[in-house]
């Protein structure tokens, strides 16, 4: 008789930890999973989900707007947040119910309760229940990290809890210039609020295609964003009912609410990780893995953002099952990172696969750029002033397409259609060979004959 009370348990109810335990169910596994908040993690509660219906919803302005050239005429509209917000709420109590009802209908015990390490091998539930698990998967996921404690920094608010607000502020200041803290910059924008965003780089969406940061920048401020970069916000003052930021640039702004939104950092505080024995990362700061997801403790297992590797969704979801075929399907299984598709869902929304024109020259001898800007056929009624990037980096050698690039309408649909083949390493003269759909924007991806810049050793022939 074994003396452990499950095979599995999985810390953490989030997208990846819930995979994980489906999984390893499915192959037969005894299975325990706990969640202390609510299942579906970040992305269903507090992330991706909430968010994108936002976007959605400050989506519907430009529509109104863009009506007028259409011939439709609209009476004045009035948005109501409260409304949004409970309507929100309410899908995201659907989603949460089908997460933990999933992870049942395979046989998993599902624990509404915080687990914590006694030792390698034991965990202590809030509940006062003491369970021993022959193996353990780590999920806990990420938490908003502030940064540095400046003075005020209780008056500002983070990504959890822009859903809860009670009204939409006037004014917001927002800091940060990843993709969380402008995809809230646009909705809040799109909404009706007056936005400043404050970003300590020389240029916002540090990591991605130059062309694709100026361009975002460029739209953004052309909708009517304030973007503040080269400063941080030293302080924040409450002097009355608005808060006032005074940034190290020595200006100030004055607002209705201040949310940070740069950076997240990996959920590891008071889980007695030190018992279990358990390494962390020293360059990332998040739990140390292997090529397997194992940590420095044999059965101890961690995905997701509590790794500080990739932090996406999917990528937990991937690195989840690959674990479960893995340990209890005897089928060795590692997750490939390369070519992973990344959306932006700012105004104008970004969709990118594959390298930076940056990364691409600095792996490439040769690099072909092909790339185009234009106004879309439905800015040419509506009156619209925004412009669509697409851009394709193309290894010179071997005329493979190694990055695609693309800020405008469902850009993120776009690009993950596109990743296929990336993926496949398809060739510029495959997407030549493609047959174009016209009226389109993407039939741009097909049609560009000609590099705008090429660079290597044949680039001044």
């Amino acid at each position: 008789m074994t003396d452990f009370d499950t095979d599995l348990f999985v810390i953490g109810g989030g997208s990846g930890g819930v995979r994980a335990a489906r999984i390893a169910a499915g192959h037969g596994a005894r299975v325990m999973i706990a969640e202390e908040y609510r299942f579906g993690g970040t992305c269903v509660i507090r992330g991706c989900v909430p968010k994108k219906l936002m976007v959605h919803a400050s989506h519907v302005h430009d529509e109104i707007r863009d009506a007028a050239g259409f011939g439709w005429i609209i009476p004045e509209a009035r948005f109501d947040w409260p409304t949004l917000v409970a309507n929100i709420d309410t899908e995201i109590a659907r989603l949460e119910k089908i997460y933990a009802t999933n992870v049942e209908k395979t046989g998993a015990r599902t624990i509404k309760a915080r687990a914590v390490f006694e030792d390698p091998h034991t965990l202590r539930l809030s509940t006062g229940e003491t369970i021993r698990a022959q193996h353990v998967l780590i999920a806990t996921g990420g938490a908003p990290n502030h940064g540095t404690m400046i003075p005020g920094i209780e008056h500002v608010i983070s990504s959890n809890e822009v859903f809860h607000l009670k009204q939409l502020p006037k004014r917001i200041l927002v800091q940060g210039g990843g993709y969380i803290a402008l995809e809230f910059a646009c909705i809040f924008a799109g909404l009706g609020s007056d936005v400043t965003v404050v970003y300590r780089g020389d240029n916002v969406l540090r990591g991605f295609d130059e062309d694709v940061r100026t361009h975002v920048r460029t739209e953004m401020e052309r909708a009517g964003i304030t973007i503040l970069t080269g400063c941080t916000v030293a302080r924040v003052e409450k002097p009355g009912e608005e808060y006032i930021s005074h940034l190290s640039s020595r200006s100030s702004v004055a607002s209705d609410q201040v949310l940070f939104a740069i950076g997240r950092h990996p959920n590891v505080a008071n889980l007695g990780l030190e018992k279990a024995g358990v390494a962390m990362n020293p360059d990332n700061g998040g739990i140390a893995v292997d090529e397997f997801c194992r940590t420095s403790v044999p059965h101890i297992y961690a995905i997701g953002d509590v790794t500080h590797r990739t932090n996406l969704t999917p990528v937990a979801i991937r690195e989840g099952h690959a674990f479960a075929d893995t340990v209890f399907g005897k089928r060795p299984v590692q997750v490939d990172y390369t070519n992973i598709p990344t959306a932006v869902f700012s105004q104008p929304e970004v969709g990118t696969v594959g390298l930076t024109e940056q990364q691409a020259r600095a792996m490439y001898p040769r690099v072909d750029i092909y790339r185009t800007d234009f106004r879309p056929l439905k800015a040419t009624v509506s009156g619209s002033q925004i412009r669509t990037l697409m851009k394709l980096v193309v290894d010179g050698a071997t005329d493979q397409v190694v990055g695609c690039h693309i800020v405008g309408p469902e850009a993120g649909e776009l690009v993950q259609v596109l990743a296929i083949a990336v993926k496949m390493k398809a060739t510029k003269a495959d997407f030549d060979a493609t047959m174009a759909l016209h009226p389109t924007a993407a039939e741009e991806l097909v049609t560009m004959r000609t590099p705008t810049a090429r660079y290597g050793l044949e680039a001044a022939e």
